[in-house]
């Protein structure tokens, strides 16, 4: 990934009226949009959330090698193993053969996910969700997986949601060294709660400064009145891009997710790095995910 350069962060008076609204961001400084000057150059990958009915329960059917396989079927470059499929207290052992696994067969480890959240007030609670977002950098690490898609969390009841973007900032910064240590990019995703809305998303953009925070930009996670146009505003902060085949805009049924559309506001900011199918729609996902990995290795070129 090219360097993030930092720029410093002029104030509530510079930010957008609706970011103005939320009340003044915490911290005076940001990331700077990815500096990008070669031609998009996209891969792809897919989550293994995809598959999660076959991954949980009692009895599981598949287990993340057999994901891999599955990858390395439909001719994908590479794998978005997610944290929650993995075997509980996850040995260094494991994430190297399934590392191991993964390459033999050609297939990259494009990052991992986990579902912290830095919103929780201070306290034994907060520790761990800090000590969660740090166990996972070391297994991203040991999975040579430059990225983990990190959430900010959601306004605890009784609180103001100031004080849970206060919090979030504070607990980013808190690991952040930590993932530059090891190498390891936190990207965070339009994910509800607090980064509902592309206003919100912005406030914590324009609230941390480090070289290893950046965006996961999640193409079926903003539900308001111009999700397309929401999307193309984050964009240019993308490391990751989590791509769903539905978008439910604001007042709307979830409806088919126009890819085409999606794809071009990736290559309008000169985006480079993995595409990851994430597939949440009803149809069987064996049947449905190597259709739509299709349709999308047509526009991805």
């Amino acid at each position: 990934m090219p360097p993030i350069s930092r720029r410093s962060f002029l104030g509530a008076a510079a930010t957008t009226a609706a970011a103005s609204a939320l009340g003044p961001v915490p911290v005076a400084r940001a990331i700077d949009p990815i500096r990008r000057t070669r031609p998009s150059h996209l891969k792809l990958s897919i989550a293994a959330y995809s598959y999660r009915q076959f991954l949980t329960g009692d009895q599981p059917t598949m287990d993340l090698f057999d994901f891999v396989d599955l990858a390395a079927d439909m001719g994908l470059d590479a794998v978005e193993p997610t944290s929650y499929y993995f075997p509980a207290d996850v040995s260094d052992e494991y994430l190297h053969a399934l590392r191991r696994h993964a390459f033999l067969l050609g297939l990259d480890v494009s990052g991992t996910a986990i579902g912290n959240d830095f919103c929780v007030a201070p306290g034994p609670e907060r520790e761990e969700q800090l000590e969660l977002a740090r166990s996972w950098i070391d297994r991203a690490a040991a999975l040579n997986a430059p990225v983990i898609r990190v959430f900010a969390g959601r306004t605890p009841r009784g609180d103001s949601e100031e004080e849970a973007v206060a919090r979030a900032i504070e607990g980013f910064n808190a690991v952040l060294p930590y993932a530059e240590e090891k190498g390891v990019v936190l990207a965070l995703e339009n994910h509800g709660g607090i980064t509902a809305t592309v206003d919100q998303m912005m406030r914590l953009i324009e609230g941390i400064d480090h070289p290893y925070f950046a965006v996961n930009l999640d193409t079926g996670n903003f539900h308001t009145s111009d999700p397309y146009g929401d999307l193309a505003r984050i964009a240019p902060y993308a490391v990751n891009v989590q791509v769903k085949t539905e978008i439910a805009p604001e007042g709307g049924p979830k409806r088919e997710a126009d890819l085409s559309k999606l794809v071009g506001i990736l290559r309008d900011v000169k985006y480079s790095g993995y595409v990851v199918l994430e597939y949440e729609a009803s149809d069987d996902p064996m049947t449905a995910i190597p259709r739509h990995v299709e349709q999308l290795r047509g526009l991805v070129g």
